[in-house]
């Protein structure tokens, strides 16, 4: 994932008031709240046309978040790898017999 996309989970996360971490669940309800507060029918039109903009920003963001979590509990926040680069190497390809080789060059 790249940091662009962490912008756009982290954005959507925000604009919908969620925590950093958030079922399907939680993000259905944040996004229904929204909508009837933002909802050009049901908000009052201070600004001409910004209910309807703030009402498209809900939806993309709504389902920015679906894409990325689906059903599961992600935390909507970037995670730094703690691991080493050889061993999250390894952790992930050492039991392939091409890629799984330690670099004893050191």
């Amino acid at each position: 994932m790249t940091k662009k996309d962490w912008g756009k989970i982290v954005a959507a996360r925000d604009l919908l008031g969620l925590e950093e971490k958030a079922t399907l669940a939680e993000i259905k309800k944040a996004y229904r709240r929204m909508s009837k507060k933002h909802h050009p029918d049901l908000a009052e039109s201070r600004d001409g046309g910004q209910p309807a903009v703030a009402m498209h920003e809900i939806t993309v963001a709504y389902q920015v978040l679906l894409a990325y979590c689906q059903n599961y509990r992600f935390p909507l926040v970037m995670q730094q790898d703690t691991l080493d680069p050889e061993d999250w190497w390894m952790d992930r390809f050492g039991q392939d017999p091409l890629w799984g080789k330690r670099n004893d060059d050191s």
